[in-house]
């Protein structure tokens, strides 16, 4: 516990010569933006952004590693598009590094991928081909994605380096606001992916194989409920072995529908959306382990209601469930969030991040207050039990084969604030999260022999 205020104490010093050091920077160049810079021409656009963050976690949940770790993550874009009416071409470069890890981090590729090409595309549009007031563009190359929720398909925000796709994907939007994609892609491998060449930044360029494909379509129906949107996808992933990476070989379906309001103040907000995965895979990533059918599921459902009140108040009550692997299966039970976020969901990721879409019920309570336009702040508490005593916990990787250790993981309070500094420009973020463990995160025989794990983080984000 001392060790870890000490980090966070640390970690303050930091994260003020850092918010001095932008708000300088901001204060000094003030409209001025790349986009600015150039003479913000009506056909190209230019942007970039740069992230430092640092964490620090105390009472490691994870098995094998030490029990405090700390991390100062940094992130670089640099993006720009060329486009008209009928054609664009765009690149995104990102840099990703970690620096002060531990050499016993659980810091991997989700921290580290240096000075790579994210986005290189060229696209082309067909406007109103498939429908009067309709417009119809299509993408290929290197790209980033977002798509309805994001607990499938995202572009990773708090995560260092995002996921990232090679391949193709058209986008129809209706004159009633309807939205359909389709897209077929090989989803990029982050490399290096070797714990020296992490630990040291080393630059390797991202990889994509036709062994690993990634395709779906999603549609969203803005007027399909009055006053909610219906959403229907289904994604599929085909995963083979290829030269020096062998996989589980997942062959993965998974339809799903979404229903969802939008907040908005004075007026209750919902969100249910279900999920079915079925194919098969196998048990491990040998070529000798059994393949075995796949039937998984996941659900989330939320009601909240931004109330009328200084400071906006939003209060929200929500509950997830995802699968896990039971004793004696035939089948693989255990669900895929395939290539989604989790932070909005379950709290912060990086070093901390035990919660993911897999072996979890979990309700949860939060309260969102925005006292005005730069300030905003977030208190969530969330319960969690193994949806499957026998199959590891959700992202910890503490399993009890013999689910002797019962079901409850424990609870998790969040928070988080969030300051402008420069409107638009310089954005601080701090919050945090406290990890109780209950009796399976204290009695599973290879849970660690820690205490409640504390976790505090703090970022400067400018743009430009």
């Amino acid at each position: 516990m001392m060790q870890f205020v000490q980090i966070i104490g640390k970690a303050g010093v930091i994260a003020a010569a850092a918010a001095a050091s932008a708000s300088a920077i901001a204060a000094a160049t003030q409209p001025l933006t790349l986009q600015a810079a150039i003479g913000n021409p009506a056909n190209l656009t230019l942007s970039g952004s740069f992230r430092a963050r640092y964490e620090a976690l105390d009472e490691q949940f994870r098995p094998g590693l030490d029990s405090s770790d700390k991390i100062t993550v940094l992130r670089t874009t640099l993006a720009a598009e060329y486009h008209n009416k009928v054609f664009k071409i765009g690149a995104e470069l990102i840099d990703a590094r970690a620096y002060f890890d531990d050499r016993n981090s659980s810091a991997g590729t989700g921290e580290v991928n240096t000075f790579e090409l994210a986005q290189g595309y060229v696209g082309l549009n067909f406007g109103d081909v498939f429908g009067a007031k309709s417009k119809t563009e299509v993408t290929a190359g290197r790209f980033t994605l977002d798509l309805g929720s994001r607990r499938f398909v995202a572009r990773n925000d708090y995560r260092n380096y995002p996921n990232a796709f090679t391949g193709t994907h058209a986008d129809w939007q209706g004159a009633d606001g309807e939205k359909l994609t389709l897209l077929y892609t090989l989803p990029q491998l982050r490399l290096p992916a070797d714990r020296a060449s992490i630990l040291d930044n080393q630059t390797e360029f991202d990889q994509e194989k036709s062994a690993l494909r990634f395709w779906g379509g999603f549609l969203s129906l803005p007027k399909a409920i009055p006053t909610a949107t219906v959403e229907l996808y289904l994604f599929g992933l085909e995963e083979n072995d290829a030269n020096g990476r062998p996989t589980r070989n997942r062959h993965l379906y998974t339809p799903g529908t979404r229903v969802y309001r939008a907040p908005k103040a004075g007026a209750l907000d919902y969100e249910v959306e279900g999920a079915y995965q079925f194919g098969n895979a196998r048990t491990g990533t040998s070529a000798s382990a059994p393949r075995r059918d796949v039937s998984a599921y996941f659900a989330r459902g939320q009601i909240g209601e931004t109330l009328k009140l200084p400071w906006s108040p939003r209060l929200a009550l929500g509950f997830d469930l995802a699968s896990g692997d039971k004793a004696g299966s035939k089948s693989i039970n255990r669900f895929d969030t395939l290539y989604g976020a989790r932070r909005f969901d379950f709290g912060p990721t990086g070093i901390y991040g035990p919660f993911s879409r897999a072996n979890i019920v979990s309700p949860e309570a939060r309260l969102e207050v925005k006292p005005n336009a730069r300030w905003d702040a977030l208190l969530a508490y969330r319960a969690a039990w193994l949806e499957s005593t026998t199959d590891s916990f959700s992202n910890t990787g503490v399993r009890d084969n013999t689910g002797r250790s019962g079901s409850f993981a424990g609870h998790q309070i969040e928070t988080r604030v969030r300051y402008w500094l420069v409107p638009k420009r310089v954005r601080l973020e701090s919050g945090g999260a406290v990890l109780f463990d209950g009796r399976f995160l204290d009695d599973a025989p290879n849970a660690p022999d820690t205490g409640n794990t504390l976790y505090g983080y703090f970022s400067v984000t400018t743009t430009f």
